[in-house]
């Protein structure tokens, strides 16, 4: 989930969907409510410590801090993201393709409102990927505000953190207070992170528990629309600011030539394929 999150236009919450944890995720993050706290002002270990899913959130959230500071200081992904798209957007676009057909694979039989709901989901997805980037200020307040977007764009599927990180032009910017420890910056981010978590997963948890069908189908519509941003050859339009490139737009585009790289970006694509319903069989396995 975080090397996804580094991703623009590759959201975390696809990533917890492929993995078959997502449900669980959100009744984890859930779980941190007014009981819990009650347990905390009452010492009571109990609720304390057996309340919130810390056999799922611990190891989680490790593998998130370790894979956002590995990508972006060991291996920059941003910048690899720049020098070389293909290869990396198409094992990503693989792996989205994959879940897909699981997800459409999800129930016995397809009726008439999940392709409502799908088709639902795919506008969606398609405003909120073709918004173009604006100016946004580099104050608090908007740092906070940006957490809370980015969180709530994680955990959903199909829409990327980072994606919106893009839209409101502090991509680099966080990324780079991540990577170098810039806690006047990474502060505010962080409470905003939280307050959008205690917020949206509340609602992610009350739809799929009220209107599971229609939310899978939503969500997969979103993932079906990320195959827009995700396809790997883009004509990408970028801006130089402040003496660094920002993405600002991208038309997919196809290959004239089978070259090489064409064929490194389709095997790649089909691993990425591979590798979804791999996990998925597992996970069949083991439930």
């Amino acid at each position: 989930m975080g090397t996804a999150d580094v991703v623009p236009g590759v959201s975390g919450g696809t990533m917890a969907l492929i993995l078959g944890i997502y449900t669980r995720l959100i009744n984890a993050i859930k779980s941190f409510d007014l009981e819990w706290l009650k347990g905390i002002i009452k010492f009571d270990s109990k609720v304390i410590l057996g309340r919130p899913d810390f056999a799922l959130i611990i190891p989680l959230v490790i593998g998130i801090i370790l894979a956002l500071l590995f990508f972006t200081r060991v291996v920059p992904l941003p910048v690899l993201i720049q020098t070389h798209p293909e290869p990396v957007y198409a094992l990503f676009f693989g792996l989205i393709a994959g879940s897909i057909f699981i997800l459409f694979t999800h129930f016995d039989k397809l009726v008439n409102g999940d392709y409502f709901y799908t088709l639902a989901g795919v506008v969606v997805g398609l405003v909120v990927f073709n918004l173009v980037p604006v100016n946004t200020p580099e104050a608090s307040w908007f740092i906070f505000l940006s957490g809370a977007l980015a969180i709530c764009a994680m955990i959903l599927p199909g829409i990327s953190g980072s994606f919106i990180l893009l839209i409101l032009k502090k991509y680099d910017y966080i990324f780079n207070a991540i990577g170098y420890f810039d806690f006047t910056v990474l502060i505010p981010f962080v409470f905003g992170i939280i307050t959008g978590l205690a917020l949206f997963a509340r609602f992610l948890s009350w739809m799929l528990s009220n209107f599971y069908r229609a939310t899978i189908m939503v969500i997969n519509g979103l993932l079906i629309a990320s195959l827009w941003v995700i396809w790997p050859y883009q004509e990408r339009t970028y801006e130089i600011i402040r003496d660094k490139k920002y993405l600002i737009g991208s038309t997919p585009s196809f290959p004239t030539e089978l070259t090489t790289d064409v064929v490194v970006a389709l095997l790649l694509t089909l691993t990425g394929i591979a590798v979804v319903i791999i996990i998925n069989n597992l996970a069949k396995k083991i439930s």
